[in-house]
């Protein structure tokens, strides 16, 4: 894995717009969150767009708050989002011959200097991957399922 991301992906059977209607919707997060850090939103529009804001109840060791903002979007294709780090949480979304959605949902470490990076990684790099492909499970899975009911 690069030092510079930890990645995830996965093929899922429904259309990139009903994917990215459920990233795009911060109420969701808890739904498909593979780390079992996200407990609620706290605050936020109920659809996100380049720039938004919102805050998410959080729980590692003990409770916190966090406030996310989008720094990438193109909808039905790619959103991500930072906190107060530099890191981003990406979400690069592609369509399928047979109308699915190729999903690759990626911790960027990028922005910061080598040092930085090699630290976080090898302190959150191992859990982060566990909880990329966790998350990876759970998006599938919600999405097929709001997929067949509409």
């Amino acid at each position: 894995m690069s030092g510079k991301s930890r990645s995830a992906s996965t093929t899922i059977a429904a259309s990139p717009s009903v994917v990215f209607d459920i990233l795009a919707d911060p109420r969701q997060h808890a739904r498909i969150d593979g780390s079992g850090t996200v407990q609620s939103t706290v605050s936020g529009p109920d659809r996100l767009a380049l720039d938004s804001e919102f805050g998410m109840d959080m729980k590692l060791g003990g409770s916190y708050k966090i406030r996310n903002r989008v720094v990438e979007f193109e909808e039905d294709r790619l959103i991500a989002w930072r906190h107060v780090g530099a890191h981003r949480w990406r979400y690069e979304l592609t369509p399928t011959a047979d109308g699915g959605t190729e999903v690759t949902e990626t911790w960027d470490l990028s922005p910061y200097l080598l040092p930085a990076r090699l630290t976080l990684g090898a302190i959150f790099g191992s859990r982060t991957e566990k909880a990329l492909a966790a998350t990876m499970v759970k998006l599938k899975q919600a999405a097929e399922t709001d997929a067949s009911g509409r």
